[in-house]
Formats: C-alpha cells, sequence, structure tokens
C-alpha cells in the first residue's frame, strides 16, 4: 500500500494539509510526526505542534477543534489510521486521477512507458528513491512490452487494493 500512497503524494494526491512528512512513506512515520509529545494519542496540542514545526504558528482553536471532531473519539494509532485511509481514498475522483495520467499518454492507449514514468518520478517534485521505485514496479508490473498500466494505479489509488483489505 505504502507505494500507492507514495505515488498519491507524489503527483499532489492527498490530504491538504501539504505537510511532506506527514505521508511521507507510511502511516507509521506520520503518526509519530504529528504525536509530538509521543504518548500515543494525537491531540489539540500535537496538531498545533506540528503546524508550528511547519512555520504556520497562529493556527485558531476553531480550525483544530473541527479537526478533533472528525474523530469520533481519541486519535490512537488505529484512529488516525483509519482516518488516513478515508481522507486518502477521497483525495480525487479516480476519473480526475486518470486525467493527470492521460496527459502523459497523447496516443491514449491507457499505458505509460516504464522508463519514462520512472524518469518523472525519479527526477521530478518529490523524487522516488530506489527502493520506492523497486516497491511500486512490484506492485505495479509492467507487461512485457515495458507499459504500466496507469489505469490500474488510478484504481488502486482511489479504491486501495484488494490485498490491502485483507
Amino acid at each position: 500500500l505504502c507505494p500507492a500512497w507514495r505515488l498519491r503524494r507524489t503527483a499532489g494526491w492527498g490530504p491538504d494539509l501539504s505537510m511532506r512528512d506527514l505521508t511521507s512513506p507510511c502511516p507509521p512515520q506520520a503518526f509519530t510526526v504529528i504525536d509530538q509529545n509521543r504518548d500515543g494519542i494525537i491531540d489539540k496540542e500535537d496538531l498545533r505542534d506540528t503546524f508550528a514545526a511547519m512555520g504556520r504558528l497562529n493556527v485558531k482553536n476553531e480550525e483544530l477543534d473541527a479537526m478533533m471532531k472528525e474523530a469520533s473519539g481519541p486519535i490512537n494509532f488505529t484512529v488516525f489510521l483509519t482516518m488516513f485511509g478515508e481522507k486518502l481514498k477521497g483525495a480525487d475522483p479516480e476519473d480526475v486521477i486518470t486525467g493527470a495520467f492521460k496527459v502523459l499518454d497523447p496516443e491514449g492507449k491507457g499505458t505509460i512507458k516504464k522508463h519514462f514514468l520512472e524518469e518523472l518520478l525519479t527526477t521530478q517534485c518529490d523524487r522516488f528513491s530506489q527502493e520506492e521505485i523497486k516497491n511500486m514496479w512490484a506492485a505495479f508490473p509492467p507487461d512485457v512490452g515495458g507499459n504500466v498500466d496507469y489505469k490500474n494505479i488510478c484504481y488502486v489509488i482511489t479504491h486501495g487494493d484488494a490485498k490491502d483489505q485483507e
């Protein structure tokens, strides 16, 4: 699942917080970044401290309260993971993400060449490491012609992988 989350983040499809560390590379690290006092529960002060660490010092109590109300109770790791997944799965509709990939597929084949996608992901914006590229190809292997089915990637980004649900 982490390669798909990483792909969401790299392509700009993720929570609207713009907190680079929060989605890199997987939820356990994100939880640790937000749980500033390391008590295993994310509270309002943890959120305030996280925003401050990112340079946003004057976060209103109302905004923090609204964020806290998104949870049904104390935000431990399990609650955080559920909320995190819901935010990511709801980031953009599948057709919007597919449309972004279509820009890279002028012939409309539904595929992108592996080497082209790999070059983009390792040289643009928030660059993938070689380990992340390896994980992505394990999750989304190209066909024998070196083509990557981006519609499958889009589906997993928006719906999750069946393996993740088990």
